[in-house]
């Protein structure tokens, strides 16, 4: 296990935002899953975190993975799947559709038999792990709005679920049954853990609230400090002793659950903490935002904040252009798609050379069916026809995120400016103006 001094400073290897983050129980493997629709197991090995697999199959954003034993990883996705994935080859070994809604959250039990999904349907879904394969048990409804957290009680035999409607619920684990509503949150829940005593569950919700409750009396028993703006992940230690929160405010609370005192405070100013991971000797935090990267923050020793080398704003987020077409780039495109020959392993294809290439046709890169069996070639017309009227519509049942721009200028700046940035003849001949406008 890796101590305080050999934890990475920085997992780099996602092509977009990171939305979770796991360690194993042994503390030498790392799980991350990020928006640009694959997950990545890591190892760690003096003091630098290295790819062991990348793992792609997912046709949306994967927002959470989780280890299943040391052999097995699951994760969901926004293409509304939830997937198993044999560790020791990267494949993915088993995969259900439950549908079109995302699926925002798992869970696994102890010893990795069951895994739990949570859906924007509104339901929750069990899963048996074995010989390798999914197998759906159990639906479990009744929530009022999305599922957005779910958790096994420590001896399994409980599960619960966190809504959008404000309720966090608990269902019997075998038969899938519903048991009652614990807890009414006047705001969305969007994150629980079950705490080791199997007595009371760790909350955080859509207005900043971070509590913990009582299981059987449904009573809040503690109310924690909250967050300026909604609380997007909780992480509890392997041995229970210490709970992190993060929030939209990019605040990562670091509390003892002895007394539940706040022992450190941290705020990444770079965004939202979307996701984070405790390791296993309680000495660093692993957090995950906007970044494609992960991030290392040591607790203990106390190592004060430094400031990290990133690009800010992002490439996505506003940028000091004048090209309006440059700018919509950055804003719509960016995050899923480079203009060099590189992909840099985001979501997308490159757009390099996009012009009289045929859809679905780039060498290399996993397509979906839908665009493997399109025919027709991307010109300016056809690209101002997927911004116009969504690939919803242009390319149906494809990957791509729905992006639309209905003002037709826009949409000319942003065809004019793909046209001239993925073409390296045009991009020669800008150098040279620029050189020559230098030299004078």
């Amino acid at each position: 296990m890796a101590s305080a001094e050999e934890w990475p400073a920085r997992f780099e290897g996602h092509g977009g935002p990171v939305k979770s983050v796991a360690i194993s129980s042994d503390g030498r493997s790392v799980l991350s899953a990020s928006f640009d629709y694959a997950a990545i197991l890591w190892s760690i090995e003096g003091g630098e975190a290295k790819i062991v697999h990348r793992l792609i199959g997912h046709e949306a954003a994967v927002n959470d993975a989780h280890f299943a034993n040391g052999t097995f990883a699951v994760s969901v996705s926004d293409d509304g799947s939830i997937a198993l994935w044999d560790l020791e080859t990267g494949e993915m070994a088993s995969r259900i559709d439950e549908g079109g809604d995302k699926m925002l959250s798992v869970a696994v039990n102890e010893d990795g038999s069951r895994a739990l999904a949570a859906s924007w349907d509104r339901n929750a879904y069990l899963y048996a792990i074995e010989e390798g394969k999914l197998t759906r048990l159990a639906k479990l409804g009744g929530h009022r709005g999305n599922v957005n957290s779910v958790d096994f009680l420590p001896d399994g035999t409980g599960i619960l679920t966190a809504s959008y409607d404000g309720g966090i619920r608990l269902f019997d684990a075998t038969s899938g049954e519903l048991e009652r509503e614990i807890y009414a949150h006047g705001w969305g829940v969007n994150v629980i853990k079950a705490m080791p005593d199997g007595k009371t569950v760790l909350f955080g919700a859509t207005d900043g609230a971070v509590g913990l409750v009582s299981i059987e009396t449904g009573e809040e028993v503690k109310v924690l400090p909250p967050h300026e703006r909604p609380v997007l992940s909780l992480a509890l230690s392997t041995d229970g002793t210490k709970a992190a929160s993060g929030g939209g405010d990019g605040k990562i609370r670091f509390m003892s659950t002895l007394d539940w005192a706040l022992e450190e405070e941290f705020e990444n100013p770079y965004g939202p903490v979307w996701g984070m991971a405790i390791t296993p000797d309680n000495t660093t935090v692993l957090y995950a935002g906007l970044d494609d990267h992960v991030n290392a923050w040591q607790v203990s020793p106390r190592k004060p904040f430094e400031p990290i080398d990133n690009d800010f704003p992002r490439r996505f987020q506003v940028s000091d252009t004048d090209d309006p077409g440059e700018l919509q780039f950055a804003r719509k495109c960016s995050v899923c798609h480079t203009l060099k020959p590189d992909d840099a392993n985001r979501a997308g294809p490159t757009l390099y050379k996009l012009f009289g290439r045929k859809a679905g046709s780039l060498p290399g890169y996993p397509y979906s069916d839908a665009l493997k069996r399109a025919d027709f070639t991307w010109t300016e017309e056809t690209v101002s026809n997927l911004f116009d009227h969504g690939p919803d519509v242009v390319t149906p049942g494809s990957k791509m995120p729905i992006q639309r721009l209905k003002d037709h200028k826009t949409r000319d700046a942003l065809v004019a400016f793909l046209k001239r940035a993925t073409d390296p003849a045009a991009q020669s001949e800008e150098d040279v103006t620029k050189q020559k406008e230098g030299e004078k």
